[in-house]
């Protein structure tokens, strides 16, 4: 039986103007009839590409428009504020999102196979919400605490 090869990840290019959303945050306002080109519902999960930095996201809808979330460091990466003009890719990313549990993180799951259960049933970015708190630990004691409040949620 031949294979048919597989077809590229829908990919759409437009310029905008970086939407500065309160005093700090920003998103990339996406036109609907380029959502609709995606070709897969209304929050697709994406490739962003502003001035060679690509980052991965998904298309939300907020106060009735199609956005894209633009963190501080992804700014910093790409080279732009909020009210620059820039040149925006997005390509439909069906690759799967993966989460890197640190070790200690992963210990305490082990030990706790219910809770690890529910932690693998977990979306992405809720299982990414409890990493990066773990993560942003700056001492051990911080990091511990809040590893034992992870397990307890998840319980």
């Amino acid at each position: 039986m031949a294979q048919t090869p597989m077809s590229p990840s829908p990919r759409i290019r437009f310029r905008t103007t970086i939407r500065q959303t309160g005093k700090n945050t920003t998103g990339i306002e996406v036109p609907a009839e380029l959502v609709a080109q995606l070709g897969t519902g209304k929050r697709p999960a994406v490739s962003v590409t502003i001035n060679r930095h690509t980052y991965r996201s998904t298309v939300a809808t907020m106060g009735g428009a199609f956005m894209v979330s633009l963190s501080a460091e992804n700014r910093a990466q790409a080279g732009v504020a909020g009210g620059d003009e820039a040149d925006i890719e997005l390509e439909l990313d069906t690759s799967p999102r993966e989460v890197t549990v640190p070790p200690d993180l992963a210990e305490a799951l082990d030990r706790d196979p219910a809770a690890k259960k529910r932690f693998g049933g977990l979306s992405y970015s809720q299982r990414r919400t409890h990493v990066l708190s773990v993560e942003g630990a700056k001492t051990t004691e911080t990091r511990s605490r809040r590893i034992a409040k992870v397990i307890s949620a998840l319980q």
